[in-house]
């Protein structure tokens, strides 16, 4: 990951450092909200990071610093890397879930809400909600690293690092199975949930359990893998196995977050279907003027 990410990940009131409420006011239970700037941050952008996070009162956030060490720490990256990423982060009561906000959409290319919400869920973050935001475009994969850095400076909050790896892990995969054609960001997320909650329902003893689950999904929601990707995903969950990372203490995120991946595909279909009427209406009357000077 030597590439340059400049992303800004926000979390309030929600599972992993402080919350402000709507009066501003510190939750006392949890201590302050933790800001994580990137080192190669100048002073300007370190500025209109604050801003985009939200941050008008420094005394009221921890602020620390993201660096490529950090990036090996968490996720085995390119100690190299210039680190732009920065995230506030706000811990909240237990059955608050995960809650992702992009702020800058159209900054964020490549990873989606859904799949920062599975990856977190992987490494062990459990109620969160976090706004993630970058004043340029970058992939958003190294947005993890902030968060993870976080709940490491809180008091017992930090995240075992195996897990934040394999989460990694996880989140490079669902990227690039996204690119691959007749995928789609929602269908990787699609896929990764749902695998989990049946992993959670069947709690699979081997390697072969892992698989069967896996292919009853590919089949199921009618994806297409290459043998080289579906072992991939077979090695990635059988880590998770190993990890004894039990899904079973997060069903309730996992069934809200499948519900709304489902809805996101259901108005992506409505979308399509709609443009292409358009687009068959308008085919139809070039059709019928052509028919006039015929």
């Amino acid at each position: 990951m030597a590439a340059v990410f400049l992303t800004a990940l926000f979390v309030r009131n929600s599972g992993i450092a402080l919350a402000f409420s709507n009066d501003d006011s510190i939750n006392e239970k949890y201590g302050l909200p933790v800001v994580v700037y990137g080192a190669a941050l100048s002073t300007a952008q370190k500025e209109e990071v604050r801003k985009l996070l939200n941050v008008t009162d420094t005394s009221k956030v921890k602020e620390i610093t993201v660096t490529g060490n950090d990036l090996v720490t968490y996720i085995k990256g390119d100690p190299s890397s210039n680190m732009y990423s920065s995230a506030k982060i706000t811990r909240n009561d237990s059955g608050v879930g995960i809650v992702i906000n992009l702020v800058t959409p159209d900054n964020i290319t490549e990873v989606t809400k859904e799949m920062y919400a599975n990856a977190l869920l992987t490494a062990g973050v459990k109620d969160a909600v976090v706004d993630v935001a970058s004043p340029i475009k970058v992939s958003g994969h190294s947005a993890l690293v902030g968060i993870y850095k976080a709940y490491d400076s809180g008091n017992g909050t930090a995240l075992n690092k195996d897990r934040t790896e394999v989460a990694n892990e996880e989140l490079n995969l669902a990227t690039n199975l996204a690119k691959k054609e007749g995928m789609d960001s929602n269908k990787v997320s699609q896929l990764l949930t749902e695998i989990k909650q049946e992993i959670a329902a069947q709690n699979p003893a081997t390697k072969e359990d892992i698989a069967n689950i896996i292919d009853d999904k590919l089949k199921s929601l009618n994806i297409s893998l290459s043998p080289q990707d579906r072992q991939l995903l077979i090695d990635l969950f059988d880590k998770m196995r190993h990890l004894n990372i039990n899904f079973d203490n997060v069903k309730s995120q996992l069934n809200n977050l499948s519900q709304g991946i489902k809805q996101q595909i259901e108005n992506a279909v409505g979308d399509k279907g709609f443009l292409q009427r358009v687009a068959d209406f308008f085919k139809k009357m070039i059709e019928s003027i052509k028919s006039l000077f015929s």
